[in-house]
C-alpha cells in the first residue's frame, strides 16, 4: 500500500503544474509607534525591538491589551518604508486560551491606516482592511499588499491579549543593484535611489505598475519601469515574462490593455531591450506578433498621414479631458513606434516591412500637428522629431517649472529636455518635482502628484490635523481619488533611469556598445556604475575650476566605450 501511494504522489507531481515563487520574505519589525489608545496597553514600545518570530514559554517582554466594555485599545505602526507583503503576528500565553479576534488595516500613509473602509479606503485589489482571529501561544501571518503603516485593534470586549512581535513580511526579489548613482547633490541621490527601490517593490510575480494597486501588468507603465531596470537591475527574465504575458494575453487585432498606446509601448519596449542586449533569440520569438501589430497599426494611418486609432485613446490621465493634447501625442506616439519598427525589423531582416515603417514614419512627419501648449503632448511631439526639442523645451516643457508635470509623463518631459540640451533644468525639475513627493514623507514614488497638494497639507507620516489637508486622502482624481492613490508606482521612476543616461552619461548604442556624455549641470561631481551586457561599467565624473569635466571610467571586457 505504501508504494502504491509513493507511485501515486510521483505521478501527480509529474503531471501537476507547479509555479515556483520567485520571491524571498524578509521580517522586519517597527520602527516607531504613531498612535495609541489611551487605555488598555502596556509595554508597547517592545515590539520595536524583538523579531525571533518564535513563541516562547514565557510571557516576559510581551505587550499586554486588555479591553473592557466601552474600551477596544489598538495601536499604529510605522515600519518606516514603503513595503511589499503582510504581516506576521506573535502571540504569548494570555488568559483564556482561545482565538482572539483583531482588526488590522494597512496603510501606504498614516491616514489610510487609520481611515474606515469607504469611497477611497479600498480593498481593491489587495486586501488592506480586514478581521482576522490569532492563535494562543503562536503564530500568524496575514495580508499581501503595499504598505508602510499598520493600525491593530481589538474586536471583542473584555479579552486580554498578549503580543510578542508584530513584524512586517516584506516580500520582494532578492536582487543586487547593479547600477548605482551618487552625486554632490544629496537630493538627486535620493530621488535615484528612490525610484530604483519603487521599482524593485514591483519586481514581484510580473512587472506590475503598483504593489497595492492594481498589482497588474499594465504594458504603458513598463516602459519606464524597464528603463529603470536596464539602469539599475540588468537583464531579467521577470521584463520578459512580463511582456510575453501581454502579448499572449492580447490577440489583434485588439489593443494591449485596451489601450492604442499601450501596444505602441510593446513595440517601443522591444526595440529598447533588443539595443540593450541584443537578444536575437528573444526577439525572433516575437516576430509574428510584431510584424503583424505593426501592419495593424500602419491601418490606422489615413491618406494624409493622420492616426485614426480607435480603443482607448489614452496618453495618462491628467491629459485624459484634454482631446487636442491626446490626439497630438497619438501621432507623435505613432512616429516613434514606426522608427522603432523599422529598426526591430531592420534587425529581423524583413527589407519590405524597414521600408513601409520608414515611408509612413516620414509621411506622418510631414503632417503638421495642431498647436498645444500641453507638456505631455509636445514632449513626444519633440521625441518623435515633429517639433524641435530645445524650442519646445524652452517654450512650453520648463514654463512654470514643475507646474503641469505628471509622474508617468513626466519622464518624457525630462527626455524631451535633454534632447533639447536643457539637463540643468531637467535637473532642477527632478528636484522640484520628485523632490516634493520626499519632503512629504515618500520613500517610493506616486501614481500621481501635484506640487499645489503640498500647500498648507499634512505628510503621510503624521496624523490628520484638523484645518489641514491630508495629503494623502484629500487629492487625486480620476481612478486614484482620495486613498485608492497608489503610493507606490513604478510608472513614476524615470528619473532614475535618467540620471543615469544623462548626468551619469551612459547612452547604450548596441549591446556592444555604450557612448559616455555626461552633463553635469550645478553638480561638481557624479560617479556609479552601469549593468551592460558585458558587465558593470564604472564611472566617475569631476568637474574642475575652470568648469571642464574629466571623466574616468573602467569598462568590461568587451565594451566598446565611445
Amino acid at each position: 500500500m505504501r508504494k502504491i501511494i509513493l507511485l501515486l504522489l510521483i505521478s501527480w507531481a509529474a503531471h501537476a503544474q507547479v509555479r515556483r515563487d520567485e520571491t524571498i520574505t524578509t521580517y522586519r519589525n517597527a520602527k516607531r509607534i504613531v498612535w495609541q489608545s489611551d487605555q488598555g496597553i502596556e509595554g508597547l514600545s517592545q515590539l520595536l525591538s524583538q523579531n525571533s518570530g518564535q513563541a516562547v514559554l514565557s510571557n516576559e517582554g510581551v505587550v499586554k491589551l486588555k479591553s473592557k466594555k466601552g474600551t477596544l485599545p489598538g495601536f499604529l505602526l510605522d515600519f518606516g518604508q514603503e513595503v511589499h507583503g503582510g504581516l506576521e503576528i506573535v502571540t504569548g500565553m494570555y488568559p483564556g486560551n482561545k482565538p482572539i479576534k483583531l482588526r488590522v488595516r494597512f496603510g501606504e500613509s498614516v491616514g489610510e491606516a487609520m481611515s474606515d473602509h469607504g469611497s477611497s479606503a479600498t480593498n481593491d485589489h489587495a486586501m488592506r482592511d480586514m478581521e482576522v482571529s490569532v492563535p494562543w501561544l503562536g503564530k500568524i501571518r496575514i495580508g499581501d499588499t503595499g504598505f508602510r503603516f499598520v493600525r491593530i485593534d481589538m474586536l471583542d470586549e473584555n479579552q486580554d491579549l498578549y503580543l510578542r512581535e508584530v513584524n512586517a513580511a516584506v516580500v520582494m526579489r532578492d536582487l543586487p543593484y547593479l547600477g548605482s548613482f551618487h552625486s554632490s547633490d544629496s537630493m538627486l541621490n535620493q530621488i535615484w535611489q528612490t525610484g530604483a527601490y519603487t521599482v524593485h517593490l514591483n519586481l514581484q510575480d510580473y512587472l506590475w505598475d503598483g504593489i497595492k494597486r492594481d498589482r497588474l501588468v499594465w504594458v504603458g507603465d513598463l516602459h519606464p519601469e524597464v528603463s529603470t531596470v536596464m539602469a539599475v537591475f540588468g537583464d531579467l527574465e521577470v521584463v520578459k515574462k512580463s511582456l510575453d504575458l501581454a502579448r499572449k494575453t492580447t490577440p489583434l487585432p485588439e489593443w494591449m490593455n485596451g489601450i492604442s498606446t499601450y501596444s505602441m509601448w510593446w513595440l517601443i519596449i522591444q526595440r529598447d531591450w533588443f539595443r540593450q542586449y541584443g537578444d536575437l533569440t528573444y526577439l525572433k520569438e516575437q516576430e509574428d506578433y510584431l510584424k503583424s501589430l505593426l501592419k495593424h497599426l500602419m491601418n490606422k494611418v489615413d491618406v494624409d498621414g493622420r492616426e485614426k486609432l480607435d480603443g482607448n485613446r489614452f496618453l495618462d490621465w491628467p491629459t485624459s479631458n484634454n482631446k487636442r493634447a491626446v490626439d497630438v501625442g497619438l501621432q507623435a506616439m505613432m512616429i516613434w513606434t514606426l522608427e522603432a519598427g523599422a529598426e526591430l525589423c531592420k534587425v529581423l531582416e524583413d527589407v519590405e516591412l524597414e521600408k513601409e515603417c520608414q515611408n509612413l514614419r516620414n509621411k506622418m512627419l510631414r503632417a503638421k500637428p495642431e498647436f498645444t501648449e500641453n507638456k505631455q503632448a509636445t514632449a513626444l511631439l519633440a521625441l518623435a522629431g515633429s517639433l524641435d526639442a530645445k524650442s519646445a523645451s524652452r517654450n512650453i516643457i520648463e514654463k512654470g517649472g514643475a507646474d503641469g508635470f505628471s509622474t508617468f509623463y513626466g519622464y518624457y518631459m525630462l527626455e524631451a529636455m535633454a534632447k533639447g540640451e536643457r539637463v540643468p533644468e531637467a535637473l532642477k525639475i527632478i528636484k522640484e518635482y520628485w523632490g516634493g513627493m520626499i519632503n512629504m514623507g515618500a520613500t517610493s514614488f506616486w501614481e500621481d502628484f501635484d506640487l499645489k497638494w503640498t500647500e498648507g497639507s499634512t505628510r503621510i507620516d503624521e496624523m490628520p490635523v484638523p484645518g489641514k489637508k491630508d495629503i494623502h486622502g484629500d487629492f487625486g482624481d480620476y481612478c486614484y481619488v482620495g486613498y485608492r492613490h497608489s503610493l507606490s508606482h513604478g510608472w513614476a521612476s524615470g528619473p532614475t533611469a535618467f540620471l543615469s543616461k544623462y548626468v551619469l552619461g551612459v547612452n547604450v548604442i548596441d549591446k556592444d556598445t555604450v557612448e559616455i556624455k555626461p552633463e553635469l549641470g550645478h553638480l561638481s561631481y557624479a560617479e556609479g556604475t552601469y549593468p551592460t551586457s558585458k558587465g558593470i561599467l564604472k564611472i566617475r565624473h569631476e568637474k574642475g575650476r575652470d568648469g571642464k569635466v574629466k571623466t574616468t571610467f573602467e569598462a568590461p571586457a568587451g565594451l566598446i566605450v565611445k
